[in-house]
C-alpha cells in the first residue's frame, strides 16, 4: 500500500543531508513551504560518500513498467562530497576523479534512457558540498575519547565543491554552490563559518537557511514550474468539500 499520494522531493545526500529534517534544517523548511503540495522525503546517510551512495539510489528509485517511468519524484536533490573530501588515508575518501564518475552515474540514473530509473519529468539539483571550519571541527575531533586526528581540510573540500559544478555542467543539471554561498556568508573567513555550522562541518540553522535561499533562487529561474506558488494543494481546502456529495470531490489532483 503506497504511504503518499503526493509527488516527492527527494533528498539524496550524506549526514549534512540527514541531518536537515531537523529545526530550521533544508528539509524542514521545504516540508513546511511545500505542504499539502509535495512530499520531501529526506533520505540521508551519515558518513556515506557517492562510491556508497549509487546501490542505494538503485533502491530509492523506483524501475520503471511499460506503463510509468519512476513515480512522482518531480525534485531530485543530491548532496555529497564532504566525505569523500576527507584526507586520503581516510576510508571514506574517494579520489576526486572517481567522485566526479560517482556523480555522473548517479545522475545519469535518472537521466539515461537506457536506464531502468530513467524518469524525464524528474529535475535534478546537485549541490556542493560546505566548507569546512577546521578551527571548529579540529577542536571537535579532538575532545573525542580517545582524541583524533583531522582528517579534513577547508582547501580539499573546495576542490570537490569545483568539481560539483564541473559534472552539472557536464550532465546539464542545475547547481547549487553552497560552498561558495557559505563562504560569502561568513565573509570569507574561515573562523567566522562558526556561525552557520553547529561543529565546523554540519550545518546549523542559519546555515541551512542560506541553501534552502539559493534552491529556491534555482527554482525560480530554472524551474519555476515546481515553486510553491504555482502549484495547487493536491486535495482541495475544506471550504470547498461538498458536505452531501463530498465522496467525489475529495479525489487527489496533480499539483
Amino acid at each position: 500500500m503506497a504511504a503518499t499520494v503526493h509527488d516527492v522531493f527527494l533528498l539524496f545526500g550524506d549526514s549534512v543531508t540527514e541531518q536537515s529534517s531537523d529545526a530550521g534544517g533544508l528539509g524542514q523548511l521545504l516540508s513546511a513551504a511545500y505542504t499539502r503540495k509535495v512530499d520531501v522525503l529526506n533520505r540521508g546517510f551519515s558518513g556515506y560518500n557517492t562510491r556508497w551512495a549509487i546501490p542505494i539510489l538503485e533502491q530509492l528509485l523506483a524501475k520503471k513498467t511499460e506503463q510509468s517511468h519512476v513515480p512522482g519524484v518531480r525534485l531530485l536533490i543530491i548532496w555529497f562530497g564532504a566525505n569523500d573530501a576527507t584526507i586520503p588515508a581516510n576510508f571514506q575518501h574517494v579520489p576526486l576523479a572517481e567522485f566526479a564518475d560517482n556523480l555522473s552515474t548517479l545522475v545519469q540514473l535518472v537521466t539515461d534512457p537506457s536506464s531502468p530509473y530513467h524518469s524525464p519529468q524528474t529535475k535534478i539539483v546537485l549541490i556542493t558540498p560546505p566548507p569546512v571550519n577546521t578551527l571548529q571541527w579540529g577542536a571537535y575531533k579532538a575532545s573525542q575519547e580517545p582524541p583524533e586526528e583531522l582528517e579534513r581540510s577547508l582547501d580539499l573540500t573546495k576542490t570537490y565543491a569545483e568539481k560539483v559544478k564541473e559534472v552539472g555542467l557536464k550532465e546539464g543539471v542545475q547547481v547549487l554552490d553552497a560552498w561558495t554561498a557559505l563562504w560569502k556568508a561568513a565573509g570569507e573567513v574561515e573562523g567566522n563559518l562558526s556561525r552557520l555550522s553547529h561543529d565546523g562541518l554540519h550545518l546549523n540553522a542559519d546555515g541551512y537557511k542560506v541553501v534552502y535561499d539559493e534552491l529556491m533562487k534555482i527554482i525560480v529561474d530554472k524551474h519555476p514550474e515546481l515553486h510553491y506558488n504555482k502549484l495547487q494543494d493536491v486535495f482541495i481546502g475544506f471550504l470547498d468539500i461538498d458536505p452531501v456529495n463530498y465522496r467525489q470531490g475529495l479525489q487527489k489532483r496533480q499539483a
